[in-house]
């Protein structure tokens, strides 16, 4: 099999060779940097290479515009770029970027850069857009956003209406040039103690949104994969009724209990879950993680990475070993 194909299975609940060897997100830069301290040389080697350097499969990401190059910049982390719905009338004319705006242009260049390496079955591509929690949240500032769904409801609406349908027209521009292997709404709508949100607010405010471009995505066999932070678990079975298909990162120090998970959700997809702590504490400690993970491998629809990016506290030997043992239990996992 090769990466595409491989790939493709385990989303399919298929049987493959070995599991793949991805890492869905790129390293910190910090984390790059030490690594060169401790002996990487990467020197001629572009970013996105360096992992097929490191031995994991080719993987890249393509995220989607939805801000022109020229906006304006929030004041600070988390402030609000508007904070009514006349203000936002007047800023969207730094939205929704087409083929006039060179950072929209630019991830189209890359689909088509990588659609014959893909088509050749070498490089796994994905797409995503911010979603109908994180856009808002992006425009509203971080606290008035939460405040938002009380106070600015109408203004809300209107927010994920016009996202929503910049989504489902960018689609066969982005099928038209190539398919991609799968696709991710951005969130970010969960923390370490569960949803940022309640059940009744997202049917609400973010449900119609899903239920509006998620079957135009599977117009074009496309999975959909939901990116949240934190525990999830609580908000598995209303991605499931949206149409979802699976999740990521699966964070181990917010709680989320892979295997219980599975047990619970036989026929959703996962992606990440391996507690990059692990990383940190050596090989004993990352083979026992292994060990947690290798009973939800074997299952299928699940492909192990790290459950956010990995932290500069994790040494270049201590990474290396991690590939190693990655390999290893990619081969264990297709002997069911």
């Amino acid at each position: 099999m090769n990466n595409v194909e491989r790939f493709n299975a385990v989303l399919n609940f298929e049987k493959p060779d070995r599991l793949p060897m991805v890492e869905w997100a790129s390293w910190w830069p910090d984390t790059v940097y030490r690594w060169r301290e401790e002996g990487l040389d990467d020197s001629a080697i572009p970013w996105d290479r360096i992992q097929t350097h490191l031995g994991l499969d080719y993987i890249q990401r393509i995220w989607m515009p939805l801000m022109t190059p020229d906006r304006p910049r929030p004041a600070s982390h988390g402030a609000p770029l508007i904070e009514s719905a006349d203000e936002y009338e007047a800023f969207k004319k730094y939205l929704y970027p087409n083929e006039t705006h060179w950072n929209y242009v630019k991830k189209l260049d890359v689909l088509k850069n990588l659609s014959q390496e893909h088509n050749n079955g070498d490089a796994v591509l994905w797409y995503s857009f911010d979603g109908f929690f994180w856009f808002p949240r992006v425009l509203l500032g971080i606290e008035n956003h939460l405040y938002s769904f009380y106070d600015e409801p109408e203004l809300y609406h209107r927010i994920c209406s016009d996202l929503a349908d910049y989504i489902i027209a960018q689609l066969p521009k982005i099928y038209e040039i190539v398919k991609p292997d799968f696709m991710v709404i951005s969130e970010d709508m969960s923390y370490n103690n569960g949803p940022m949100i309640s059940e009744e607010l997202f049917d609400e405010f973010i449900l119609p949104y899903y239920q509006k471009i998620i079957p135009e995505i599977k117009k074009y066999g496309t999975k959909v994969i939901v990116d949240t932070d934190g525990d999830v678990s609580m908000m598995i079975p209303w991605l499931i009724r949206a149409g979802v298909d699976g999740v990521l990162p699966l964070e181990r120090q917010a709680g989320v209990d892979l295997v219980k998970l599975r047990e619970q959700y036989p026929n959703f997809l996962f992606i990440g879950g391996f507690d990059k702590m692990a990383m940190i504490a050596g090989e004993d400690a990352m083979r026992k993680e292994f060990e947690r993970l290798l009973p939800v491998m074997k299952k299928g629809g699940f492909i192990p990475s790290c459950d956010h990016q990995t932290p500069p506290q994790v040494s270049f030997e201590n990474y290396q070993i991690y590939l190693r043992l990655l390999r290893e239990y990619a081969e264990k996992a297709k002997n069911v």
